[in-house]
């Protein structure tokens, strides 16, 4: 009995062994292939396709649109901007193009920056 235990022990080393192995000779999980080029295709009706995106933008390198500024509000609530800083969201999002904005929050989101409350109408419209 107590063989049979090492033995179904050592098979499940020998399996996960295998399956790492296996990962890092092909690179990618199967899992972010089937995500990679979903998001491009995303409409803004589908949180699902959204949330797919997330996680795929969160194993990528944050992309940063001229905005690096705004990283020193890194965990702030969004209702405790002043008008002043609000401004300095609302300006880069002014700048950004349509196809951007979505990007733009979720390059916000994985950096942890809340977006003011003062703009967030606006988002939502743009985002559409």
């Amino acid at each position: 009995m107590l063989y049979l235990i090492f033995l179904l022990i050592a098979l499940g080393l020998f399996a996960a062994l295998l399956g790492y192995v296996s990962q890092r000779r092909h690179g990618e999980s199967p899992i972010m292939e089937a995500l990679s080029g979903e998001c491009e295709t995303c409409s803004s009706s589908s949180s699902l396709c959204e949330q797919k995106c997330l996680m795929e933008a969160a194993t990528k390198p944050v992309e940063y649109f001229e905005d690096e500024e705004l990283d020193r509000y890194v965990g702030r609530p969004s209702d405790s901007y002043t008008e002043e800083e609000t401004q300095q969201f609302a300006e880069v999002l002014e700048t950004l193009r349509r196809d951007e904005v979505k990007a733009w929050n979720r390059s916000l989101i994985l950096r942890g920056i809340n977006m003011p409350d003062g703009i967030k109408d606006e988002f939502v419209t743009l985002a559409e």
